[in-house]
Parts: C-alpha cells; structure tokens; sequence
C-alpha cells in the first residue's frame, strides 16, 4: 500500500517547506494536500485516509491534539515551537514530536523511525516507539525533557532520584542527567509515595533504586544505589523512616 501523508499548519511557507523537504528526504512518501486548519485537516483525513499526517498544534477551528484524537487510523506527528504539549501529545498517541525550527538532521531521524513504523500494521494508534502511559490517580508517569532542539519523554520510573538546584530540579537516571523546571514540593505531590521518598530538603529518591543504606557512628546515613556512583546523604528530618534499613 503506498505510503502517504497530509500537513496541516496555520503558517503555509512553513507547510510548504515542511512538503518539499519531506519529499527530498522520503521521495517515496505521496504528500496528499497541505490544511491551513484543524476543521481542513479533520476533513482532509477523512476523505483521503492518510497513513502519516504533520500537524501543528496550534491552529485555528480544531487545534492538532483535537485531530489526533479523531484520527485514530494515522499516525501523527506534531510540528510545533510549543515544547510544554509533548505529554498531552503523547497522550493522543502522537508517534513524534518535533519542535519548530526543526533541523534537517531531527526531521531525517523522524523519517527514518515513521519508515520503520511503515512495516508493522498499525495497532490502533499506539505508538510502537513508546510505552503506553499508564493513569494511577494524578500519580506522574512521564518526565518531558528537552535536548537541543528534540523533546524526550523520560519514564519517572528510570528515574533514581531528583535534586533540587537553585532555579531547576536535576533529573538523575542511570545513563543522563536532565533538568526540568518543575520545583522537588510539586514534583513530590505528583510522584508515587510507595515509590519514591524525601530524604533531604532537596533530594526525593526512587526507593527501588536503593542498593543500601550505611549508619556510621555519629548517626549519619548515606543512601547508595544500583548501577550509578552517586552517594546521597538522609538529612535527620527524614531519618527515621529509614533507621531500619
């Protein structure tokens, strides 16, 4: 079946440059029409069923996550200069997320995964790149975090522990370090409590990620975890739920 797509954006240079450079990249890839809105692009899906659609998120009648949401047999791609809708986009079951002005080297990595993708049937809108996101109350699952001009969703259970910083929350997993902009006390009312645990004013750790805990004979505990070289101090106010251990 050949491969097709539609973009809708508000902005029609951008579309338009957007088309040609998909065309040089993936020149197999049938660019069916351009939507200058969210009503035009609904429509556009429905009549020509296309396999992949680009679609900015803010536009006019219906913005791109209300699309998404009714294009249940494409598979979308947002383009957009708004990092702060990569959850709510990944929610929708969005299969990338790429962040305006986008680089021909991220544009080509978005190609080559959407080729990939092409191979395998497509499983009701899931993305097959990501793991679905799992509703726990307001228990926080996800993470987003920017890299250059790319927005990553980071899994909160990879996480081994945030610290506070003076203006950001650094993020610690085994393999990278990030930094978002969400405060520890907020961050701590969204994580789940029979994972994660204060045990510094400016350290929450993931207790999953605790290898052990040593006292020495003043009383001080140090947390040591799996996999990562770091050493956390437990301030006094957090002690006790970790004398036993």
């Amino acid at each position: 079946m050949p491969l097709s797509a539609i973009i809708a954006d508000d902005e029609p240079r951008l579309a338009e440059n957007l088309a040609a450079r998909l065309k040089m990249l993936w020149p197999q890839l049938d660019i069916l029409g351009i939507a200058a809105n969210g009503i035009a692009a609904v429509s556009m899906i429905t009549e020509r069923k296309p396999t992949f659609a680009f679609l900015d998120i803010r536009m006019p009648g219906l913005d791109g996550i209300q699309v998404a949401k009714i294009a249940r047999y494409t598979r979308v791609v947002f383009v957009t200069a708004h990092d702060e809708y990569a959850l709510t986009a990944f929610d929708a079951a969005a299969t990338d997320y790429l962040l305006k002005p986008v680089s021909d080297e991220r544009l080509a990595q978005c190609v080559a995964r959407l080729a990939l993708q092409a191979r395998s049937p497509l499983d009701a809108g899931t993305p097959s790149t990501l793991p679905d996101r799992p509703v726990h109350g307001n228990t926080l699952e996800w993470l987003t975090v920017r890299l250059a001009d790319t927005t990553r969703l980071v899994p909160v259970n990879a996480v081994l522990y945030f610290q506070a910083g003076d203006k950001y929350t650094e993020v610690v997993t085994a393999t990278e370090r990030h930094l978002v902009r969400t405060p520890l006390k907020e961050l701590l009312e969204q994580l789940n409590p029979q994972s994660f645990a204060r045990i510094h004013r400016s350290v929450i750790v993931n207790m999953r990620a605790i290898e052990r805990i040593e006292h020495d004979i003043l009383g001080r505990s140090r947390v040591h975890l799996r996999d990562h070289a770091d050493v956390l101090t437990i301030s006094r106010s957090f002690a006790d739920r970790f004398k036993h251990m």
